[in-house]
């Protein structure tokens, strides 16, 4: 059977690789059919991608997955295959522009624009894949599409790439947290976690990552002259993994938005599949695959305090952090690597 990947992606993003992996590891052959938007910018990339159509046209195409990031090709994909094919939609750009970064006014033409990629885009497919069941009940209360027409992919990570490695020991409690400095993953709260917790000496923070409000992140950790906190810029996978096999604990999301509410983040996959504690804020979301004090810690989202509160529960209570490790390894060992991942997909 041979899977179509289609569009302007990246095949080493998470997302894409995880699914690329886990169609390969169930014997499918997966074929790419895409082009870099880097180089090929604007109406550019449309030829240059119907230029890579012509090479698959012509074969046996079981499924066409127009991959993430795809809302601007979808149509493209529509007018090339027909309506046979499978969307993953992954994010709502309206919610993450409008509702969570707020990069605009929901008034705005912009606004409107992101509206309309994300409704026709959903319109034009047979399948829509998104990454939990909450995320999907507000695709279909905004734009007002049948259930029926979602299917739930999980992130899940590959244990090629993150995966349990012994790590001297450390004399401190090492509190991780990669990511992007969004407002999805609360950066704020963690930094002012830190604040609460300065005077725990053996207490350090490892923050790896950067981009948008990266400066008033550092701003504000030079303003409280917080000295347990390390930053580091991101990392390729393998040192990534060790860093998260350093911690003693990792950090999901904590962002007071919708969104946050709405997903189960790369960073909380990884750090299961490297069989590391997490604490992570409390979302009906997170609730679809794990329970709090037993595969994970939760705390209220937007609340420095109740953080600060958790990760001293997992320092001074190891057997509750030996037990929360373990039963998160367990679920990603038995639910959530790549050939599982992409199971409900085809059936």
């Amino acid at each position: 059977m041979n899977i179509c990947l289609f569009g302007i992606y990246d095949s080493k993003y998470a997302r894409n690789r995880v699914l690329i992996l886990g169609f390969k590891d169930r014997g499918f052959n997966v074929i790419e059919c895409k082009v870099d938007p880097k180089k090929y910018r604007g109406i550019r990339k449309f030829f240059r991608l119907y230029r890579e159509y012509r090479k698959v046209k012509n074969l046996n195409l079981d499924h066409i997955i127009v991959a993430f990031p795809g809302h601007t090709v979808v149509w493209f994909a529509y007018l090339l295959f027909g309506r046979k094919i499978i969307f993953d939609a992954f994010v709502s750009l309206y919610n993450s522009e409008v509702e969570d970064r707020k990069t605009v006014s929901a008034l705005s033409v912009r606004a409107l624009y992101y509206w309309l990629l994300d409704f026709i885009s959903c319109m034009l497919a047979k399948t829509v894949l998104l990454d939990t069941n909450t995320h999907i009940a507000y695709f279909v209360k905004r734009y007002h599409i049948a259930r029926s027409k979602f299917i739930r992919v999980l992130v899940g990570t590959t244990a090629k790439d993150f995966y349990p490695c012994a790590q001297r020991e450390s004399a401190k409690f090492i509190v991780h947290f990669h990511g992007h400095f969004t407002p999805l993953h609360g950066l704020e709260y963690v930094i002012e976690a830190a604040h609460i917790l300065h005077e725990h000496r053996d207490v350090h923070f490892q923050i790896i990552g950067g981009g948008l409000g990266e400066r008033a992140i550092k701003d504000r950790v030079a303003y409280l002259d917080l000295h347990n906190i390390e930053f580091m810029n991101s990392a390729p996978f393998d040192v990534l993994n060790k860093y998260i096999n350093k911690a003693s604990v990792c950090l999901g999301i904590f962002g007071d938005t919708t969104k946050a509410r709405m997903v189960i983040p790369n960073k909380v996959f990884e750090a299961l599949a490297c069989g590391k504690p997490v604490i992570t804020q409390n979302s009906d979301a997170i609730a679809e695959l794990l329970v709090d004090q037993e595969s994970v810690l939760l705390c209220e989202g937007g609340n420095a305090q109740d953080l600060a509160e958790k990760i001293l529960l997992l320092k001074e209570k190891q057997t509750l952090q030996k037990k929360i490790a373990a039963n998160g390894y367990h679920i990603f060992m038995q639910k959530l690597q790549p050939h599982m991942i992409v199971g409900d997909i085809i059936g």
